[in-house]
């Protein structure tokens, strides 16, 4: 008995570790592809479907670095809609509100952990991940 309690809860603890960890590139690539694609194409370079509708055109994800940094603070606060200063279009919806749910910590540059909602740090995780 004692060894099945013990199993299971070193099952538990394995599972909320998964969840608490931060999400890799294809969980974020999912919710690009259903939410950021149609504008930004299926490869990240601004060139979607819906593309040609905006003056200015959708942003290249592939090339975010500014002096071979890739901001997550900055890209964090574009996607929720918190800050779009400096952006040249304001035509790109706030998706804060759709990217909910439970958090995982982030660390944003700086060494602090920022508690995230997993899918705004999965997809996070996956626009660094197609930086040239």
């Amino acid at each position: 008995m004692i060894r099945s309690l013990t199993l299971a809860l070193g099952l538990l603890a394995g599972a909320a570790t998964a969840q608490d960890s931060m999400p890799e590139p294809d969980e974020g690539r999912a919710i690009f592809e259903d939410n950021c694609a149609v504008c930004h194409g299926q490869n990240g370079m601004g060139n979607g479907p819906w593309a040609g509708s905006y003056n200015p055109p959708p942003a290249d994800l592939t090339a975010l670095k500014e002096d071979g940094v890739f901001s997550r603070t900055r890209v964090l606060s574009v996607i929720d809609g918190y800050d779009r200063t400096g952006l040249p279009g304001h035509e790109m919806p706030e998706f804060g509100l759709l990217l909910q749910g439970d958090t995982v910590p982030v660390d944003v540059g700086d060494g602090v952990m920022t508690p995230t909602p997993r899918p705004l740090a999965a997809l996070l995780i996956y626009i660094e991940s197609i930086q040239d």
